[in-house]
């Protein structure tokens, strides 16, 4: 009788995605810098700069959020199968930005170097930007977690605990 063979790459992962926890964390960041990035192409290029980068950001986030999904639910058939996701799914993700910038790109609201500017500054900004806050450890996948505020931090805590000052340490 030969021993089964555990192939690493046809295994699933179990439990809640990374991908997923870090895209919409980067999601969340986007909503934030929107309206000052809205407010840049306004000032530049007037509404249709603002309408631009409205939707070069919309672009940005829905790629972020399309890659975590992906990835997420190809990890939950096999490793084999996630890694093909990655590559194949950069691809697809390409092609569709491509596309939606084709899609528009002589719409009167469109302006292409505001657009073109916020897809590229964007991704590679709100990428700089969640790097710090990823984990970079097998134990904590995902976005690092937060630490937690002990009682024993707080100065008035720390004075009461400190047992060298009490008549029976001295």
């Amino acid at each position: 009788m030969t021993a089964p063979n555990h192939n690493v790459l046809t295994g699933a992962m179990s439990g809640p995605s990374p991908a997923i926890e870090v895209a919409k964390d980067l999601a969340r960041r986007g909503v934030l810098v929107a309206p000052v990035l809205v407010g840049i192409g306004a000032a530049f290029w007037g509404t249709s700069g603002a309408a631009s980068v409205a939707y070069g950001l919309a672009i940005v986030v829905l790629n972020f959020l399309l890659a975590a999904f992906m990835l997420g639910w190809a990890a939950r058939i096999s490793l084999a199968l996630m890694a093909a996701s990655a590559l194949f799914g950069f691809l697809i993700r390409l092609g569709l930005i491509a596309v939606a910038v084709l899609v528009v790109r002589n719409a009167s609201w469109v302006d292409l170097v505001p657009l073109g500017l916020t897809l590229i500054l964007s991704h590679l900004g709100l990428l700089f930007w969640e790097m710090r806050f990823v984990s970079a450890s097998l134990a904590f996948p995902g976005l690092k977690p937060t630490p937690l505020k002990s009682s024993l931090t707080t100065p008035e805590a720390a004075t009461t605990t400190d047992l060298s000052e009490t008549k029976e340490h001295q």
